[in-house]
């Protein structure tokens, strides 16, 4: 007799490749040439808000893309930076240039990454991929309208011609700097600013399918190269290097400082990338293992770190032009990193041509996009606790920080995912002749112990017709606790003070073998008061 064929291990390297046809090839080159003329100079201008050179994003779009493409469940996902992502690095790095003094900023992005890739594997070597999607959209679009409204805020000095960056500093430092910026406005960069995000918002609502980004900086360039519209007080970028990215090292000296942006910045990298991957995931493709995208983007981040890469999320508006360009696997991926790269080691000279304005602009309408406000008023219709929560996030990532808002989006979602488990659950599965089976509809641990208990006396003695036996269904009862067995025993004390006799049925093997150790339970079992199944209890005699 032949054996069955056994179950197809999982692959690690390049599992979007399983199943290849040749008849994607095409399809995913011009996806990742698509996806890379959004990603590149979006990257590049979301370095700026980090105050750090535009290259450091281009090679986020190479080391950190690369290692993704490479182990990612997702087929159509692009990781590079983001908005969010971006402002939350800003964000730290300014918190750590006060906690200790001036820093090297690409030495010290190089250690925040590290911490972020470190923090993420550990996730992932615990499983936590579960527990950490377990927080709330609320605190998500909370935190993306504080980021909205800081950023946007903080671009508008550049936008009007000033050298000022204050997006790292809160929303009303990065106001202030943008209201002393409308007295010393530089006319041809404003007009340059206006067209460039006019161009961007008609071209995403009219054409979708043409990269405004990679428009406004071909524009941007051409009118500094033959207009010398720099000749009129326009601001450049600084100098972009030609060359790939150099092996570097970290600044040890600043993990302290750092870590709690750290924390705060990897549960935005696995929520924004779990979120993108689930969201243009078709039907026919795999499932996303969370697990799996938590080690990917975790080694991504990781790798990243000795390429002088920014922090690694899956984007959404790259994820999308890969997907609507017609990508199937990362090989589209593999095609962007190649742009990317032919980007870095040729066109330095070309792309240090473009103007601030420019990149401030394609900032600009992309923080906008993050303050939804129809989803707000849309939520305080349907669920005014998500509204209420989404507001007080974002509300605190205005006032008091970002990193301050994610911290207390994670607290209240924990909170309320603790509130809604600690309320019981209880089922009435049958009654017989002064017997009531009471089943668990989830299960004890400490903090709901004692809800459980006083629910089960108060619905046993609050029943019409007088109850003589309780039956517990015990079923979901898989790991019990000292203070679960205290709780049980107790409530078979409580119940007896009443006339009313306590059986447990069909307690699972684990738990049965922790709770024979107890002499309470012990002295259950000679009472014959413990049965395998629901329907013998309810025949013991009373």
């Amino acid at each position: 007799m032949t054996a069955p064929p056994a179950a197809p291990r999982t692959r690690w390297i390049l599992p979007s490749l399983v199943g290849y046809r040749r008849a994607w090839l095409s399809a995913d080159i011009i996806a990742g040439l698509a996806a890379g003329a959004v990603v590149v100079p979006q990257a590049m201008a979301y370095a700026t808000i980090a105050d750090l050179p535009v290259q450091v994003g281009l090679y986020t779009c190479i080391v950190p893309m690369l290692v993704y493409a490479l182990l990612g469940g997702s087929r159509a996902m692009s990781v590079s930076t983001t908005s969010t992502i971006a402002t939350l690095t800003a964000t730290t790095l300014v918190t750590a240039s006060l906690a200790t003094g001036t820093i090297d900023p690409e030495r010290t992005v190089m250690t925040l990454a590290m911490l972020v890739g470190v923090i993420l594997l550990l996730a992932r070597l615990l499983r936590l991929g579960s527990l950490v999607e377990n927080i709330s959209a609320a605190t998500v679009l909370g935190v993306k309208i504080g980021v909205g409204g800081t950023v946007a805020v903080g671009q508008l000095p550049k936008l009007l011609g000033e050298d000022a960056n204050p997006s790292g500093e809160g929303f009303f430092r990065s106001l202030n700097a943008a209201v002393a910026a409308f007295s010393s406005a530089n006319g041809p960069t404003v007009a340059l600013s206006a067209c460039s995000i006019l161009i961007i918002v008609l071209l995403k609502r009219f054409a979708p399918k043409i990269p405004g980004t990679l428009v406004v900086v071909v524009l941007g360039i051409v009118l500094v190269g033959l207009a010398n519209i720099d000749d009129a007080g326009v601001e450049l970028i600084d100098p972009v290097p030609s060359g790939l990215p150099t092996l570097g090292l970290p600044d040890l000296t600043q993990l302290g400082a750092l870590l709690p942006g750290a924390l705060a910045i990897a549960v935005m990298v696995f929520l924004e990338t779990a979120a993108v991957a689930r969201g243009i995931r078709r039907v026919s493709e795999p499932q996303i293992d969370a697990d799996q995208e938590l080690l990917a983007v975790g080694a991504a981040n990781l790798a990243g770190t000795f390429f002088t890469a920014l922090p690694a999320a899956g984007g959404f508006s790259q994820s999308a032009v890969n997907q609507s360009a017609g990508a199937r696997t990362q090989l589209a991926t593999l095609v962007t990193v190649g742009l990317a790269v032919l980007t870095a080691a040729l066109l330095g000279p070309i792309v240090s041509l473009l103007p601030q304005a420019t990149l401030a602009a394609m900032v600009f309408v992309a923080v906008a996009g993050l303050i939804d406000i129809p989803q707000l008023i849309r939520w305080a219709h349907i669920s005014p606790m998500d509204f209420w929560i989404a507001l007080m996030v974002a509300a605190i990532g205005l006032t008091g920080g970002l990193l301050i808002a994610v911290a207390a989006g994670v607290a209240v979602t924990l909170v309320l995912v603790l509130r809604e488990i600690n309320v019981p659950r209880l089922e009435v599965v049958a009654e017989r002749e002064g017997r009531i089976a009471i089943r668990l509809l989830r299960g004890l641990y400490t903090a709901n112990a004692l809800a459980n208990e006083r629910a089960i006396i108060e619905l046993t003695t609050t029943r019409a017709d007088p109850v003589r036996a309780v039956v517990l269904d015990a079923r979901r009862l898989e790991i019990v606790t000292i203070t679960v067995l205290d709780m049980l025993a107790d409530l078979d004390r409580e119940l007896a003070a009443k006339g009313i006799a306590l059986h447990v049925a069909a307690l699972p093997d684990r738990a049965s073998t922790v709770a024979v150790k107890t002499e309470w339970y012990q002295g259950l079992i000679s009472a014959g008061r413990v049965h395998t199944h629901v329907t013998d209890a309810l025949a013991a005699p009373l």
